[in-house]
C-alpha cells in the first residue's frame, strides 16, 4: 500500500512499518524491546520470545523493502529494568547480521527512562524532529507547522464492528490532516483506538495485508 504524505511517497508495510522509497528509510515506531523482561522482573507471567518475534519482524521488513537505514520513532527500549543480558545479547546478534544497516533512534518518552541503547548496537540517537522531504519524524504526534508529522507513541488500533455485534481490534496506520501515527512495532505492546475525525485515513494491518478502512465502516474509539 503506497500513499503520499507531505509530498513524499510512503509505503505501508504489513510488518507494521513504513518505508520512504525515495530516501531508503524504514520507519519503525515503538519497538519496546525488553518490555516482557521488565514485566517478568515484577513477577508478571508474560510470554517469552517477544524480542525474537520483534527482531524477526524487523528482518522481514528490511528484506521486504531493501532499506538502507532504519529510523526508530522512539521507544526502542522499554525500560531500564528490561535491559537484561540475554535481551541485549539477542539484539546484538541481530545487529551483527545487519552490520551495514544504518540505525537512528529519535528518542521517545520510554528512552528517557531506559537510556540510550548500548554503544555496540551502533545506533545514532537524536532528539526530534528529523526532517525528511516534506515530513517531520517525531515520537509524539504533535503538529509542526509546514511539515507533515509521522510519529508513534499512541500505538493506534481500529475496532471494527459487525452486524451481529462482533468486535475486532487490529493495529492500524492512522493519518490525520497534518499528523500520521504508525502502529506499534513491538511484539508485546498494547493498542489504543483513536477517534476518527472527518477526512482521517485508516489502514488496518492483518497478517500479510495492509488495507484501507472505508470511511463508512463501523469504527469505535474504544
Amino acid at each position: 500500500m503506497e500513499i503520499e504524505l507531505g509530498g513524499t511517497r510512503v509505503r505501508l508495510l504489513a510488518q507494521r512499518a513504513a518505508f520512504l522509497p525515495e530516501h531508503g528509510l524504514l520507519l519503525v515506531a515503538d519497538a519496546h524491546i525488553g518490555k516482557a523482561a521488565s514485566f517478568r522482573r515484577f513477577g508478571v507471567p508474560v510470554p517469552e520470545g517477544t524480542t525474537a518475534g520483534t527482531l524477526a519482524r524487523l528482518s522481514a521488513a528490511v528484506a521486504a523493502c531493501g532499506a538502507q537505514h532504519v529510523v526508530f520513532l522512539g521507544d526502542l527500549l522499554h525500560s531500564a529494568r528490561g535491559r537484561q543480558a540475554d535481551t541485549l545479547a539477542e539484539v546484538e546478534r541481530w545487529r551483527d547480521r545487519f552490520a551495514a544497516l544504518e540505525l537512528t533512534l529519535i528518542r521517545g518518552n520510554h528512552d528517557g527512562h531506559a537510556g540510550d541503547p548500548p554503544a555496540i548496537w551502533r545506533v545514532k540517537c537524536v532528539d526530534g524532529p528529523v526532517h525528511v522531504g516534506g515530513l517531520a519524524l517525531l515520537h509524539h504526534p504533535d503538529p509542526l507547522p509546514g511539515r507533515y508529522v509521522l510519529a508513534g507513541h499512541v500505538h493506534p488500533a481500529v475496532v471494527l464492528g459487525g452486524r451481529a455485534n462482533e468486535r475486532l481490534r487490529l493495529p492500524c496506520f492512522h493519518f490525520g490532516e497534518s499528523v500520521g501515527v504508525l502502529p506499534a512495532f513491538g511484539e508485546f505492546t498494547g493498542t489504543f483506538a483513536l477517534p476518527r475525525a472527518p477526512g482521517d485515513r485508516l489502514f488496518v494491518v492483518h497478517g500479510d495485508t495492509v488495507a484501507a478502512v472505508p470511511p463508512r465502516a463501523t469504527v469505535e474509539a474504544a
